[in-house]
């Protein structure tokens, strides 16, 4: 942009001002080369090295919530983590973008573990168990009503709305990875290999800490019949 305004400022001169007075945009810069000056100082290669290429062995699908980031919760190093976010932590059939994300982490990068991690207190979940409407994520969010649904029975009976959000948690982390379970990529995979677990956690934001629930599988004799994908063929009718 060039147009002027009337003290001779041109429209990108302007925002560059704007920005740089931004306490929280410059912040960010700031800090990411004092980030550079640490990592360089433990590790005069460390760049070098990063910049040669990824080999993580775990597929993180997690909440987009700002409070879980994956390395920081897990402890690992750029590199270590492939990762992919949504509101939720939603894993669904017709998601594009999750199952390009999983078909590349598992076909190419090869990584040994896919896990659904969600968190208590998700705002996406509590959003769900509402009768609300929130905007354009209310047509996301039918996916979490859904495994509500599936689940009236148990948590219309939980009389605390936390323990009842929290409860929808851990279920919708199970679902999603018995989600990801019956996508022809799980388990085509699992024809080749039998070093690939899909997992479920929860990250406790109050403690840190992880919990798994559990639900880790490495095959699809358990999904049910209709979900069990067999040799490649074509019907005949």
């Amino acid at each position: 942009m060039k147009n002027n305004n009337n003290n001779g400022v041109t429209t990108s001169e302007k925002y560059k001002l704007q920005l740089v007075n931004n306490e929280s945009y410059t912040k960010l810069l700031s800090n990411n080369r004092s980030w550079v000056d640490k990592q360089l100082q433990q590790d005069p290669e460390f760049f070098n090295t990063l910049a040669k290429g990824q080999s993580p062995e775990v597929l993180w699908i997690g909440c987009a919530d700002s409070r879980v980031p994956a390395n920081e919760v897990t402890g690992t190093k750029p590199g270590e983590v492939f990762v992919h976010r949504n509101i939720a932590n939603v894993c669904v059939h017709t998601d594009m973008n999750m199952l390009s994300v999983l078909d590349y982490a598992v076909n190419v990068l090869k990584v040994k573990h896919v896990i659904v991690a969600g968190h208590y207190g998700c705002g996406g979940v509590a959003a769900a168990l509402s009768n609300k409407q929130f905007g354009l994520i209310d047509n996301w969010l039918r996916h979490i009503k859904d495994v509500y649904r599936l689940h009236s029975h148990e948590l219309d009976r939980i009389t605390d709305q936390e323990q009842k959000v929290n409860r929808l948690v851990e279920l919708n982390v199970t679902e999603q990875a018995y989600n990801l379970c019956k996508t022809t990529i799980i388990q085509n995979a699992w024809k080749e290999r039998d070093d690939l677990y899909v997992h479920g956690w929860i990250v406790d934001i109050g403690t840190g800490l992880i919990k798994d629930l559990g639900v880790s599988a490495n095959d699809a004799h358990q999904l049910g019949y209709v979900y069990e994908v067999q040799a490649n063929e074509v019907a005949v009718h």
